[in-house]
């Protein structure tokens, strides 16, 4: 039995109503056919004796099954990526979505030191919440993101078997013919020749609700002048990765937001997928986290009232701690003009033909650009600008600063011991950037003021108290108040 799994009669009561609440959540496999799909497949419904139901599509597919061509499995909300029951699991998928054992077997010892387990546990941790081992899940979604770039795309096969991991067109090509019993070109539906290589377009599932407004307001507000730009219901930003510089664009499609992705080499191109669904936080289960919240009588109506709201993530961690100090003591217009002056003093310009849009003109610095900087023109405390300074000499000597090997404790306690970080603030950092779902600033004013009653506000203790039985799902309580107080999310800036 697979840990949370709904049981077969449920898994067929979904099938047959087509409920998109279980897109993502499981799969059918249909004994008659050899071919799995997901709940909301539009094929007539099998008869139940002929149904195999699975947690996850790397779990179908090694048990013999092939993906649906017609309801696409490969662009199915990744359900996978968030298992709320397993935060290690949770932790696990994010880093083989950026590619983490696209080296085969031998990386999963890597991939179980980075999450702070044995490979032994980590392999029975995934069993037991995806019914597969870490290897079979990264298999499967190299050949689900192959499938997706095939038909989605107009990169050459050679570009589409390097870019999803493959490690030769031989491979690729063998994969697909075994899986689905035909070439990658007999699965193209653009033919025609690349007219701009560099620019690819994909969709990210979701399932809904997703309160794309509430996203997209939170992003406008905090959006840095020449990094990012929010214009006719339009996310953009540049990037840097691997020394090249580009961007993303994300916009709203039918039940997923659709990525727009420019950079001249497409290797790092699994990463920025895997940071933007953690970014727009398309992997939630808002359903569940509603049903388990609206339990305290203060947060049922704002649930209801908005039930797709998400958690804002971060494109980068050291970019975000860098926001979280600039919006210390000021308003978030304060800080998004103070950010503004950072990046024309520190940050990369790059021409508009990389970027696509006039608006984008710097990426964000880099930590040793940000060490380097003279700093005085800020217009900041210098105390604050000695603080960034300092984070920024620690990322140097430590490139691994801001990242978690298993345990949050320990990035929060690197961040607390550096000038400028308190409670908070680390708090704060942790719910954006390690997208950790029950992180919980406490002492926030403006949860504090959206709990008041008759005026008066809760002390951080009591909310402590109360918030005990919103764990795991802390952020997404403190999101919904600090939604229903401002109306854009939290008043700190990041």
């Amino acid at each position: 039995m697979i840990n949370g799994f709904p049981a077969d009669d449920v898994c067929y009561r979904a099938l047959s109503a087509r409920d998109a609440r279980f897109d993502g959540r499981l799969f059918v496999g249909v004994k008659t056919t050899g071919i799995y799909c997901r709940p909301i497949c539009p094929a007539r419904t099998p008869k139940r004796e002929n149904c195999r139901f699975f947690p996850s599509a790397a779990a179908a597919q090694t048990s013999g099954f092939r993906p649906c061509l017609r309801c696409r499995p490969e662009i199915s909300p990744d359900a996978a990526a968030w298992r709320g029951t397993s935060n290690t699991v949770s932790r696990a998928l994010a880093l083989i979505a950026e590619g983490a054992l696209d080296g085969g077997e031998s990386g999963v010892s890597t991939l179980a030191d980075k999450v702070g387990v044995g490979e032994r546990q980590l392999c029975r941790l995934f069993d037991k919440h995806l019914g597969v081992p870490p290897i079979a899940v990264a298999q499967t979604r190299r050949i689900l993101f192959a499938k997706q770039l095939i038909q989605e795309t107009r990169l050459s096969m050679a570009q589409v078997a390097e870019v999803s991991g493959f490690g030769s067109v031989r491979r690729f090509n063998d994969a697909f013919q075994k899986l689905y019993r035909r070439t990658p070109r007999d699965l193209r539906l653009l033919r025609s020749a690349p007219s701009e290589p560099s620019l690819v377009t994909l969709r990210l599932g979701y399932r809904p609700p997703y309160d794309w407004d509430a996203i997209l307001s939170f992003f406008a507000a905090r959006a840095i002048p020449g990094v990012e730009v929010v214009e006719h219901g339009r996310y953009r930003r540049a990037i840097a990765l691997d020394g090249a510089t580009g961007s993303v664009e994300i916009a709203r499609g039918e039940n997923c937001l659709v990525a727009t992705i420019r950079l001249p080499q497409l290797g790092a191109l699994l990463s920025v997928v895997g940071r933007l669904r953690r970014m727009f936080d398309l992997d939630a289960d808002v359903e569940t986290i509603g049903a388990h919240l609206s339990g305290d009588v203060g947060l049922a109506p704002l649930i209801a009232r908005r039930p797709g709201l998400r958690t804002p993530g971060a494109w980068d961690g050291f970019e975000f701690a860098v926001r979280a100090i600039l919006g210390q003591q000021i308003t978030v217009r304060g800080a998004r003009s103070l950010a503004g002056k950072l990046v024309q003093l520190a940050g990369s310009p790059v021409r508009p033909e990389a970027t696509g849009h006039a608006a984008l003109t710097h990426v964000f610095p880099a930590p040793k650009q940000l060490a380097e900087a003279g700093l005085s023109d800020l217009g900041m405390p210098r105390p604050r600008i000695a603080a960034l300074q300092a984070l920024a000499r620690a990322a140097v000597a430590n490139p691994k600063l801001l990242e978690s090997n298993g345990a949050e404790d320990d990035v929060l306690a690197r961040l607390l011991a550096l000038p400028g970080f308190g409670e908070w603030t680390a708090q704060y950092w942790a719910l954006r950037a390690l997208r950790d779902s029950d992180a919980f600033p406490a002492a926030d004013v403006g949860l504090l003021r959206a709990l008041a009653t008759n005026g008066k506000r809760l002390s951080p203790k009591a909310l402590m108290e109360r918030a005990e039985a919103w764990r795991p799902w802390r952020a997404y309580a403190a999101q919904h108040l600090w939604t229903a107080d401002g109306d854009l999310g939290s008043t700190a800036y990041g």
